[in-house]
């Protein structure tokens, strides 16, 4: 059984008790006061009073209902303006989200592509070359001089390539590479000791072209091979990669 039906039962049966205690104080009275009347008067005034308890009974319940429908219709407009609202802040914190979601990854791509636009820097230091060792055979000998320029010696073939390689966004794509080389003890400007790819220059070398990675995930990588076969020094070497987004 519901709230709104049991306060209803409630008052109802309050207000016939009352009407019934008045009823049965009534006929007290009549009785003490010993007054005689007419059976049918009796009658007719107690049809009255019952008809005036069975009225306020009624009345009783149907201002309980009216009152809980009045309650019920104030709980329930209520409880949608809560719901309202409670929508509302929801759509506001999406909203608020999806632009802040936004801003930072506009803020992200703009920074990538300053990146891009300067060019990322991948550095390294090359150790001189290292000759294969010369053994003379049991019985023979080679002058010092010739030894030593033996030992000094190194060729292309023998020299360990370094590859080069720089991270860069997977959907970008490359629009410059730059080479730069010099001896390890140089203090000359990058700018003055640009190479160009596949030319030797000072017994080292860059390679013809660059290679490309397939992108996993956000990245992707430009390498570049750099052979060096100088025995006598070794030396620094600088790639630079520009892209766009």
């Amino acid at each position: 059984m519901s709230d709104s039906v049991l306060a209803a039962i409630i008052a109802g049966t309050a207000t016939l008790s009352a009407s019934l205690l008045q009823l049965r104080s009534a006929l007290l009275r009549e009785a003490a006061r010993g007054q005689s009347a007419s059976r049918r008067k009796n009658r007719v005034q107690t049809i009255l009073l019952l008809i005036v308890v069975g009225a306020a009974a009624v009345a009783g319940f149907a201002l309980s209902q009216w009152l809980n429908s009045g309650e019920r219709l104030a709980q329930r407009t209520l409880q949608q303006e809560l719901q309202a609202r409670v929508a509302e802040i929801s759509r506001t914190a999406s909203q608020l989200e999806l632009t802040r979601a936004g801003a930072r990854a506009e803020i992200e791509n703009a920074v990538l592509r300053q990146i891009g636009a300067d060019g990322v820097v991948v550095a390294a230091t090359v150790a001189a070359c290292r000759p294969a060792l010369v053994i003379n055979a049991p019985g023979t000998a080679s002058p010092p001089a010739a030894s030593a320029e033996a030992g000094r010696a190194c060729t292309e073939a023998e020299a360990s390539p370094v590859t080069l390689c720089a991270t860069i966004p997977g959907s970008a794509k490359v629009t410059e590479v730059q080479l730069f080389s010099r001896l390890a003890d140089s203090d000359a400007p990058w700018s003055a000791n640009r190479f160009v790819p596949g030319q030797e220059s000072g017994q080292a070398r860059f390679a013809e072209k660059y290679s490309q990675s397939t992108p996993e995930g956000a990245t992707q990588q430009v390498c570049q091979v750099f052979t060096h076969w100088s025995a006598e020094h070794a030396r620094s070497v600088r790639m630079l990669v520009r892209y766009s987004l």
